[in-house]
């Protein structure tokens, strides 16, 4: 390895750095782990204005990594930095080669709690939580080293809770390629945009009325800070461009009328619940009575608070289900059902 080699790579990227931070703030937080070569915060070529990121160069790898193993997430006047290997080639920067896409994060989700759960499936070069002035944007991206790392961390991590939210993990793809793919497959899906149907709907019941039209890729139902349903969402279904106009005029018609019938919706309040007891769960035990339009078990850090509500389309349906399965054992407790006021 040649001099200038070996000293880019004991290179370090510092980012959210406070815009008063100086050369010097750095050089004395970096140089009690080893000797720094330089630093350089970048600028503003105008206004000379700190850019919120810099480059500390060691004279030493070792000391590279140990700043990078230790310093990671320290606060320097108030902001948690964010360290990582300086990387200068764009092509690996932008390739999406290890590199994670993860939606749907709780908001309290920071940088270091995203690098503490993804860490363990290998090799983190960058990791970070989008966020504005508002706080996290409920989004972020973890790159990888290699790419059976970032393979790993999809495979263990999509579909599951953190803090009490369910991520969505996924490769991630390029403005470019995601155009691309939409462009090679026009006619194949469509995007349906659905709103006005409350806040008792969840995404299987979502489902379960699109799915009378054909397969759907994906059904998503969107909710605020407390999972409690936005009253609009999304579903993607396979269905060929000569169709689409055939139909759309159809499923919104029954949409309606499904909103209309969702307004008069039963509800059900289901307490003594076994802490075993999930959504999915309660949605078998009670699907037999009827359409679900929505199913929910109250949570607190991940564990259940033992009571939760069951929501039908029909009054009968909901009549039926607590006349037949109220003090009945779930799990390892009888249920109380309660029916739940109109308003």
């Amino acid at each position: 390895m040649s001099v200038e080699a070996k000293y880019r790579a004991a290179s370090l990227y510092v980012g959210d750095l406070h815009e008063d931070v100086t050369e010097d703030v750095l050089f004395r937080k970096f140089n009690t782990v080893g000797p720094v070569l330089s630093i350089r915060i970048c600028r503003d070529l105008v206004s000379r204005r700190s850019l919120g990121y810099a480059y500390v160069n060691f004279l030493q790898l070792d000391d590279a990594q140990k700043a990078l193993d230790t310093m990671n997430f320290d606060l320097i006047q108030g902001k948690s930095i964010r360290l990582m290997w300086s990387q200068r080639d764009a092509y690996l920067r932008k390739s999406g080669i290890g590199n994670v896409f993860i939606k749907n994060l709780d908001k309290s989700i920071d940088n270091k709690t995203l690098y503490e759960h993804f860490s363990p499936f290998g090799k983190i070069l960058s990791s970070k939580v989008m966020s504005d002035e508002e706080g996290s944007k409920g989004y972020g991206f973890v790159h990888y080293q290699d790419q059976s790392a970032a393979d790993r961390a999809i495979e263990e991590m999509n579909g599951k809770l953190l803090r009490d939210c369910t991520v969505f993990v996924a490769r991630f793809k390029s403005r470019k390629d995601r155009e691309a793919e939409l462009r090679s497959k026009p006619s194949e899906f469509t995007n349906v945009y659905i709103k006005n149907f409350g806040d008792d709907m969840d995404d299987e019941g979502l489902k379960e009325v699109f799915s009378k039209y054909g397969q759907t890729l994906s059904v998503k139902v969107m909710k605020d800070a407390n999972g409690k349903s936005k009253g609009f969402g999304f579903v993607s279904r396979a269905q060929k461009k000569v169709e689409r106009q055939a139909e759309l005029k159809e499923m919104f018609e029954q949409m309606k009328k499904e909103r209309i019938r969702a307004r008069h919706a039963a509800k059900l309040y289901i307490k003594n619940l076994d802490e075993t007891i999930d959504d999915e769960t309660l949605r078998k035990e009670f699907s037999s009575f009827g359409s679900i339009c929505r199913v929910k078990v109250m949570q607190e850090a991940g564990q259940s608070k033992g009571f939760g509500l069951i929501c039908f389309f029909s009054p009968e349906a909901a009549a039926k289900a607590m006349a037949e399965m109220n003090g009945r054992v779930l799990g390892s407790k009888p249920l109380n059902i309660a029916l739940g006021q109109k308003h």
